[in-house]
């Protein structure tokens, strides 16, 4: 037991407590609350991995609830998007709420608040208020609207409602402390206008919506929930969370939940996700999308959930780096490679190996015969479990331009006139025995001889050389596109650095070469836009395929493959520094 206690984060040991104490009658209730204003990034996998992990750990349930209370940047697009990704992730919602199912409880709250004296409409500026909250060492000043009579607050929020006042021209704010050491105690806003945008479910029945810190708790009330996990920037938030909760539950008004005077939902915190190389801000991803910088929200080079998945990421290697990284109270920042990491060893063992020429120049095996026979190539060195593909082999093929030197020392063991041998991949042993160059002086052709008692898997097959090379046979060979994905900031840490933060991207972050790849690829290459979406046992499959470039890194193919053009991503490298 004591082991099994050591292996469990902080947040699963508060659980555990609670249920052995009985509380909530042993009832476990998270939920995910995104703000339906972009596409998740991983940051939010963090918290999705904590929400839903728990749930499922526990027996209980996790919801989906969008917190829609900013009609203004808010938008289907999302919702449908937010949904899909954590379907693709692997998860399940108990069920779907949204923050607006609330906004008429939430209103007559607000109503309450202004009945007993807890909140007042202001007329003054965002500037203004802000000046006013004071700092954390000294007192803020109240507003001159602070003492208005109930009735006038009455009357002038109903109005705010009613659209008869100009967006940002008064707002509800709660009256709670102005020298309170808690800067959030002092009158937070409970209430502004928004006029200029109609919401995306309630079109324009709300003139007034309601801040999140008012709406948060509530909804966490209103629906059940146990425990309430976000990220450390809440807790700062956490009393004014408690504080509104306090002002309406309890015996008094046990009506407004069905779980009983005495239930309460707690705000628990953990540490975010940073991680080097990139940008978690909602903001700043929003500026690289409509400035063009990168392809869309769905760009590999993006940390969001849907880059990451045309990236060639799995679910199964996101969730893995999630174990990995664990949560604590303890911010700091994660080291890309490690991420990288996850996806490769991920790989590694699941995708097919092929051969991919990137710099391609044709290699001619003058003694082979004008006919061309098929081989077999394991698909995963070492696993012939995994199967085998076929390679159409010739006395035409391309192989990589640095493989052959004109003149090389001893320290060359690949293709150079002279008797070196040299092995082709799962295929025969060749000497180059010259070149052909251009007028530029550039190798257009490179000859060789091949031994036909050399064939890989034969008796003569075990002859050991230097050096294998890869190689496709010209014929058969497919044309592609590989677009190579490196990290999107030149910078470790762009968040910190005072230049603009677009003059901290790579230019390096995107490299588009044209290459040739062997003939199996062929089946890759559909009508129409590939990986469409399947539900499969409730279960969102998008099946992007994955391959082992050899010798050139991990590869995905991307959607805007055609039946006439076929497009791959590189996920990572083969090389693995993070260990190191």
């Amino acid at each position: 037991m004591e082991e099994q206690e050591k292996s469990l984060n902080f947040i699963e040991q508060i659980v555990e407590k609670d249920l052995a104490e009985g509380k909530n009658d042993g009832r476990i209730q998270t939920r995910f609350p995104p703000e339906p204003n972009g596409y998740l990034h991983i940051g939010h996998v963090k918290a999705i991995c904590m929400d839903f992990g728990i749930a499922e750990k526990y027996n209980g349930v996790c919801n989906l609830r969008f917190d829609d209370t900013n009609p203004a940047k808010e938008d289907v697009e999302y919702v449908d998007s937010i949904e899909r990704d954590i379907r693709w992730l692997g998860f399940r919602w108990g069920k779907i709420f949204y923050a607006s199912d609330y906004f008429e409880q939430l209103y007559d709250l607000a109503i309450r608040f202004i009945r007993e004296g807890k909140a007042y409409v202001d007329e003054q500026t965002a500037e203004q208020i802000a000046e006013q909250k004071g700092t954390p060492t000294e007192a803020g000043v109240a507003s001159p609207y602070r003492d208005r009579p109930v009735e006038e607050n009455l009357r002038l929020f109903q109005a705010m409602q009613n659209g008869e006042i100009e967006e940002g021209r008064m707002v509800l704010r709660a009256k709670i402390d102005m020298a309170n050491p808690n800067m959030h105690f002092r009158d937070p806003i409970m209430y502004r206008i928004i006029t200029s945008h109609p919401h995306h479910r309630t079109g324009r029945r709300w003139n007034v919506y309601p801040m999140y810190d008012f709406a948060h708790g509530q909804s966490d009330y209103f629906e059940g929930v146990t425990h309430s996990i976000c990220t450390l920037e809440f807790v700062v938030h956490r009393p004014l969370y408690d504080y509104f909760i306090d002002q309406f539950a309890g015996p008094n008004f046990a009506g407004l939940s069905p779980y009983g005077p005495d239930y309460r939902p707690h705000q628990y915190e953990f540490n975010r996700l940073n991680i080097t190389y990139t940008v978690m801000s909602k903001r700043k991803m929003l500026q690289l999308v409509k400035e063009g910088l990168v392809a869309g929200w769905d760009d590999p080079r993006m940390p969001t959930v849907c880059g990451l998945r045309r990236r060639g990421y799995t679910p199964a290697a996101i969730r893995a780096f999630m174990d990995k990284i664990g949560y604590t109270k303890v911010e700091g920042m994660i080291d890309q490679g490690l991420l990288e990491h996850t996806i490769r060893e991920d790989l590694k063992e699941t995708a097919p190996r092929v051969c991919a020429i990137f710099d391609p120049v044709k290699l001619v095996i003058t003694n082979y015969p004008d006919s061309s026979e098929t081989l077999v190539a394991e698909n995963i060195d070492g696993h012939p479990e995994l199967g085998t593909r076929e390679m159409r082999f010739s006395r035409e093929l391309f192989i990589e331009r640095g493989d052959f030197l004109e003149q090389a020392d001893n320290k060359f063991y690949r293709l150079s006139p002279g008797g070196r041998e040299v092995r082709l991949k799962s295929s025969y042993i060749i000497q180059a025995t010259g070149c052909d160059k251009d007028a530029e002086g550039n190798i257009t052709t490179v000859y060789a001889t091949y031994d036909p008692d050399s064939k890989s898997g034969t008796e003569g097959g075990n002859r050991k050389t230097k050096a294998t090379i890869n190689w496709v046979e010209c014929n058969s060979a497919l044309d592609a596109e590989a677009r190579l994905y490196d990290r999107l900031f030149a910078v470790e840490n762009p968040s910190a650095d005072e230049r603009d933060f677009r003059e901290l991207l790579n230019p390096e972050s995107l490299v588009v070469k044209h290459i040739k790849v062997e003939g199996s690829l062929r089946k890759e290459m559909k009508n129409g836009q590939m990986a469409n979406d399947q539900m499969v046992n409730d279960q969102m499959v998008i099946d992007y395929s994955h391959y082992q470039l050899l010798k050139q890194g991990y590869f995905v193919v991307d959607p805007d493959t055609t039946a006439d053009h076929l497009v791959l991503n590189r996920t990572c490298s083969l090389k693995d520094n993070y260990l190191k």
